[in-house]
């Protein structure tokens, strides 16, 4: 897929706020890692005592997910997943503009790459099916160095951050499909292709189902099911986390799901639901609970947020 041409329109005046958050991204990306970390860390203490309107949202996912923590704990994971906000962005920056030799000195372990050369040596598409983590920018991008990927997408905002992350996304991907893109993205998956795909997200979409995740109802996308039935696709669980001080990151390929795609959506859609809550559990401050994952509830059920 090539990158994005530029376009005389983006040096509009109006553009001229997001170049310079552009610019800010990319001098932070320059920065050498335990100096990034640094940053990070400054932004989330930061994150953590700021009155927030996602801190709300953090602590009613917290304690839905985890009723096994009295509040003490619960409160003290809410904190430590907005310090982990601040890891976030300075690792998005890091994922989208950092050099490649930057990228390439990071320290990482990963596993289970005998699962996709398998599905590869069989001839199947493969879906790496994975969440939405602090630092999935970041992984996506080291996963990448030993495997060509694709990803899928939604549009920002903002047209300068478009043309300059798609640009970033398209230096290490084979290509990036609009979430709506599900011609092309088969198509990818039919060639044998490689597909990182995170299907937990509430999107109050009509191709939603309601399926455990934490043990609570969560409005489910059902793709999972359809882009591997129709994409010849496995699916293969990626797990990825932060490790403590500056160890890196542990990047995991899982055993491919077997049975999926089956004839029941809904199943196969709660095992999916079920890997990604097992991530979740691994490293719980550095999952996206400023997300509102339970925004759909089902009919009579009260409102979370």
């Amino acid at each position: 897929m090539p990158r994005p041409s530029f376009r005389a329109s983006l040096l509009s005046p109006r553009h001229w706020p997001a170049w310079l958050g552009v610019g800010c991204i990319w001098l932070i990306a320059r920065l050498p890692y335990s100096a990034l970390m640094r940053v990070g860390h400054w932004l989330g203490a930061l994150a953590m005592r700021i009155d927030s309107a996602r801190r709300p949202v953090a602590e009613a996912n917290i304690a839905l997910c985890f009723p096994e923590l009295d509040a003490d704990q619960q409160a003290a994971l809410v904190d430590a997943h907005l310090r982990d906000i601040g890891l976030m962005l300075v690792e998005f920056a890091l994922g989208w503009m950092g050099r490649d030799e930057a990228i390439a000195r990071l320290p990482l372990s990963i596993e289970g790459l005998e699962h996709l050369e398998q599905a590869r040596a069989a001839g199947k598409g493969v879906l790496l099916v994975g969440g939405h983590f602090s630092h999935l920018e970041l992984c996506a991008r080291l996963v990448s160095q030993r495997i060509r990927i694709a990803g899928m997408y939604r549009r920002m905002d903002s047209t300068v951050f478009e043309w300059v992350v798609l640009r970033a996304r398209l230096h290490y991907a084979d290509a990036m499909f609009e979430k709506d893109d599900i011609r092309g993205t088969v198509k990818y998956l039919r060639g044998g292709g490689t597909l990182w795909y995170a299907p937990d997200q509430d999107m109050r979409s009509k191709d939603s189902v309601f399926v455990p995740f934490f043990g609570v109802p969560a409005a489910t996308i059902t793709a999972t099911h359809h882009l591997a039935r129709m994409g010849n696709a496995v699916v293969i669980p990626f797990f990825h986390r932060r490790l403590p001080g500056n160890g890196g990151y542990a990047l995991r390929l899982g055993a491919p799901l077997q049975g999926i795609p089956s004839d029941d959506v809904l199943e196969d859609t709660a095992r999916v639901n079920a890997c990604i809550e097992q991530m979740a559990r691994e490293a719980p401050e550095q999952y996206l609970w400023v997300h509102k994952r339970f925004k759909t509830r089902p009919e009579g059920k009260p409102s979370v947020y």
